[in-house]
């Protein structure tokens, strides 16, 4: 008898979690939401050195759909973020994290999107990634590109805000 996909999924996100329950990686922590699911984590990614988020303790949801690794989850910062790849809402918008196949839009080659053999560990690092270089040219938050790419100082103080609430919520 074949293994329901959500049996899968719930099998390697639980391997997924063990393995980086056993070797940390520096730079994010992860851990469930609710012991009694899954396919809803907790991470926090840590401002990357060297960059302007440098400091951050940022908050985010990641949430797997039943069929993952076939489709990519969903990742969501709780904590307030400013950045060009970040919707307003929080959502993480790179091309891994989209759906696999080709881009609707036209931006992205299939090869950039959404594979299965992503883990957990290269989303978070492609988040982390991310907040080292964002990409302004096809962006989430237009306003964040916008003060990225006309306003650098204004971005500076904005992201700084962010990092700084981040702290206080420790």
């Amino acid at each position: 008898m074949a293994t329901a996909p959500s049996s899968q999924a719930s099998l390697l996100l639980q391997k997924q979690l063990k393995d980086l329950c056993k070797h940390p990686v520096d730079g994010f922590s992860a851990g469930l939401v609710n012991e009694d699911n899954i396919f809803e984590w907790n991470v926090t990614i840590i401002g990357p050195p060297d960059t302007l988020y440098e400091g951050g303790f940022f908050n985010a949801i990641m949430s797997f759909p039943k069929d993952y690794p076939c489709n990519p989850p969903v990742v969501r910062f709780t904590s307030e973020m400013w950045h060009p790849n970040v919707y307003a809402d929080g959502k993480v918008c790179i091309s891994i994290l989209h759906p696999p196949g080709d881009d609707p839009n036209g931006y992205e080659l299939a090869t950039e999107r959404w594979n299965p053999v992503h883990t957990v560990e290269s989303i978070l690092l492609s988040i982390i990634s991310m907040l080292s270089s964002p990409n302004d040219e096809s962006p989430a938050n237009v306003d964040a590109a916008k003060q990225w790419r006309e306003s650098r100082d204004e971005f500076r103080k904005k992201v700084g805000r962010c990092v700084r609430k981040s702290q206080e919520m420790l």
